[in-house]
């Protein structure tokens, strides 16, 4: 058996080598210079969220996003720290500690690596709107809950990993609030949604689109920072909580490992890996859409990108890293036309990070909490549950499940459970759609039935070949298959037929196969169906039946 052809590792930037123009690379600048500093806070953010340290945020802003621009398949694509994989970077951290969680971040990304190389991106697609739908938005209320607590000021309340643990240490600490958190986290809100945000667009003028060329998450820690360090507020910031900001990357290490925390690390791993490439894949989606002008994304490279920055932020202490929807649409906004935007992006904030560092210890946790309610509700696609309604049973019950298990149990499980349910639903919709009919074939011999086959014939449909001989009017002598609409057949199918063939022939009753597509019939010579049933049971069409078999 031949193995598989490797996808050749092609990254988007080695395209730039010809027709790369200084007008392009001034675009790509003041592009990647914007979206560094809208990452700047949400690197932050993401980290203090996942109950890491701030830094470790920045290093994987900085560290992945480099590598995915560098090595990825999209030429606009922003990779980096996101919002999908707090709730689940949280848990694992809660579970087995910071070792094996870079661990299974750096599994993660050899996964992510030989998805691409294998060509699995395209499988990606395949997981169903219902699914991806349910569980992005679980991870918005549970990114939105787990903010509440710095958001009310419960700054000496440890948190749980799992959501009904989160909502009983709330509701009991809930009268403990912290009033200037509150305000400070409302006002952070309020600034993010009524910044203008059409950068770029002459919808605004005059002062207005000077200052959505501001990103609003920036006035917010920017504006946030001031406050707290000049009036004093008595605010829980990130120099009280994490001591401050080194002003350099994270030492190289190699994470701490023991085989028996490794056996543990299976499913996390898978989960980050599935998480990381339905993430990318969908954000690139999102930047082809948005620039039809541009080559469309390579998404094996892209999960191949993905793995290379997983494998290697880690190293660094960083946490799982994916193609962002939001810093794309930033950066695709601002004028970006090629990866070296991305570059620019990383390198901006390691600038940020080697001088501005000290500044960090002034920012309040409130504010960041803030950030971060307004990304969990953008994260959220609310209005599928309007659109309910409109839709069947089957994809009503996959995103209500999904979300539902999302939120009370983890991703991991909600995923499975919604895959295998979908499954399940998929293969009861095609057993339902596959039918056995009678066939007007005009004038038959005596004793001659005739039934069209319409559908595929497989493990989920062969009940209806089964129980076809018991409805055989009395008299019959040969049953005919018209099979012409009879698409696809599994070994299920055969097997079905094998029987049935069997069964009439005790009863000295013929089985007759007229009309049969490539496909079944390849697979009924396989078989041997076609040798057991005989050269004259095969037949090109009805008409050709001059008399009774």
């Amino acid at each position: 058996m031949p193995l598989p052809q490797l996808h050749p590792f092609r990254p988007r930037l080695l395209a730039l080598r010809a027709g790369y123009s200084r007008q392009r690379f001034l675009a790509d600048l003041g592009a990647g210079l914007t979206v560094g500093i809208v990452a700047l806070p949400l690197a932050l953010a993401f980290a203090i969220a996942s109950g890491l340290r701030p830094e470790q945020g920045l290093a994987t802003a900085i560290v992945a996003g480099l590598l995915i621009s560098v090595f990825g398949g999209s030429s606009v694509q922003i990779g980096g720290p996101a919002g999908a994989f707090i709730v689940v970077v949280y848990g694992i951290l809660q579970r087995h500690g910071l070792a094996n969680l870079l661990l299974a971040t750096m599994g993660a990304g050899v996964l992510l690596f030989t998805m691409g190389a294998l060509r699995l991106g395209v499988l990606v697609r395949y997981i169903p709107v219902a699914i991806v739908t349910g569980f992005t938005n679980g991870i918005a209320v549970l990114i939105a809950l787990a903010q509440l607590k710095d958001a009310l000021g419960l700054s000496h309340v440890p948190m749980p990993a799992d959501f009904f643990g989160q909502v009983g240490v709330l509701g009991a600490h809930a009268a403990g609030f912290n009033p200037w958190a509150v305000a400070t986290a409302a006002a952070a809100v309020a600034v993010v949604l009524v910044w203008p945000k059409n950068i770029g667009q002459q919808a605004l003028s005059g002062l207005r689109r000077w200052l959505a060329l501001l990103p609003s998450t920036v006035i917010v820690l920017v504006a946030a920072t001031l406050a707290t360090a000049l009036l004093d507020m008595p605010l829980e910031t990130i120099g009280s909580r994490f001591g401050g900001i080194p002003r350099s990357l994270p030492a190289l290490a190699w994470p701490d490992a023991s085989w028996e925390g490794l056996r543990q690390l299976v499913i996390p791993t898978l989960t980050l890996a599935l998480l990381g490439a339905i993430e990318s894949l969908l954000c690139a989606r999102v930047a082809d859409k948005l620039t039809p002008e541009l080559p469309r994304h390579d998404p094996n490279q892209e999960l191949m990108a993905q793995g290379i920055a997983n494998l290697v932020a880690p190293l660094f202490g960083g946490m799982p890293a994916t193609g962002t929807i939001a810093r794309t649409v930033t950066n695709i906004r601002a004028g970006a036309t090629s990866p070296i935007a991305g570059v620019v992006h990383a390198l901006s904030l390691l600038i940020i990070l080697l001088v501005a560092a000290p500044l960090a210890v002034h920012v309040p946790l409130a504010a960041l909490a803030g950030i971060l309610l307004v990304v969990a509700w953008n994260m959220g696609d609310w209005h599928e549950f309007a659109r309910l309604r409109r839709f069947n049973f089957t994809y009503r019950t996959l995103l209500v499940g999904t979300f539902m298990l999302t939120v009370v149990t983890d991703l991991t499980v909600a995923v499975e459970v919604g895959l295998i349910a979908s499954c399940v639903f998929f293969v009861w919709r095609m057993g339902q759609l596959f039918t056995i009919s009678r066939f007007d074939a005009g004038v038959l011999p005596e004793g001659v039935v005739a039934y069209e086959l319409y559908g595929a014939l497989f493990f989920g449909a062969v009940g209806k070949i089964e129980a076809l001989a018991e409805q055989l009017p009395a008299g019959t002598r040969a049953v005919v298959f018209e099979m012409r609409r009879l698409i696809v057949m599994d070994t299920s199918g055969v097997e079905a037929l094998r029987e049935l063939h069997r069964t009439l022939a005790k009863r000295s009753v013929a089985l007759v196969l007229a009309n049969i597509n490539a496909q079944p019939l390849d697979l009924l010579r396989r078989s041997g169906l076609a040798a057991e049933l005989g050269d004259a049971a095969i037949v090109p069409s009805i008409a050709d039946l001059k008399s009774a078999p």
